[in-house]
């Protein structure tokens, strides 16, 4: 019966692909212990340290199109103060002109300065100036005027500003007086009362800010 081609058939087609050991062996290897050596792989490959360094390489490279120092920028100037405070002792002696001139604008108005600015001692450049006035060289001094930055709240107050242009203008021949803090008015005694603080405020401000004298003015 064996040798009937029909009971063959019928019996292959009971039998599996594995017909020995040999192909047992290689069916076990490739179903489990080939994945489990891959697996085994992978896993020490993630936890070794001869990965590359991908946190390090992609510091300097561009995100969304904006550069690493662009980021940095953005964040340093979201982080930044909004204001400061700064206390000062309004009963110390004012900085002299000269001090003033020495470390906020010998830069430019002293030798041998910029170009375009009237330069200490300079008796040409500065007329025109000095017949403009004292209070309109102040002005210029303390808000800027043209390529010249603004003065006024940095390291001096703005009536030693004013004592520096006083000192440059009277080196290139004004006369105006140099500016001092007003004396305190001493409070006024019988019926009247003190005086209203719009009249002190008044002659405080006269007091700071000194007019040109009509001769220190150019002649046409």
């Amino acid at each position: 019966m064996s040798a009937d081609p029909h009971y063959q058939a019928t019996e292959e087609a009971h039998t599996g692909p594995i017909k020995n050991p040999k192909q047992l062996l290689l069916a076990v290897f490739f179903s489990f212990i080939a994945p489990i050596l891959i697996i085994v792989g992978l896993v020490a490959y993630v936890v070794s340290g001869t990965k590359p360094a991908g946190i390090a390489e992609g510091d300097n490279m561009a995100l969304y199109g904006v550069t690493k120092e662009a980021r940095d920028r953005e964040v340093a100037e979201r982080l930044k103060k909004v204001g400061a405070i700064e206390i000062r002792d309004v009963n110390r002696p004012l900085a002299t002109g000269d001090a003033v001139f020495k470390a906020q604008c010998a830069t430019c108005h002293g030798a041998p300065g910029i170009p375009g600015a009237p330069h200490f001692q300079d008796a040409a450049a500065w007329g025109p100036r000095i017949g403009q006035g004292y209070a309109t060289l102040l002005e210029h001094a303390l808000k800027g005027k043209g390529a010249m930055p603004a003065q006024g709240g940095g390291d001096f107050e703005d009536l030693e500003v004013g004592r520096a242009v006083v000192y440059m203008a009277n080196a290139g021949g004004a006369k105006f007086p140099v500016p001092d803090r007003p004396a305190a008015a001493a409070p006024a005694e019988g019926a009247s009362g003190a005086a209203p603080a719009a009249d002190g405020a008044a002659s405080a401000a006269s007091a700071a800010a000194p007019a040109a004298p009509a001769a220190s003015a150019p002649a046409n």
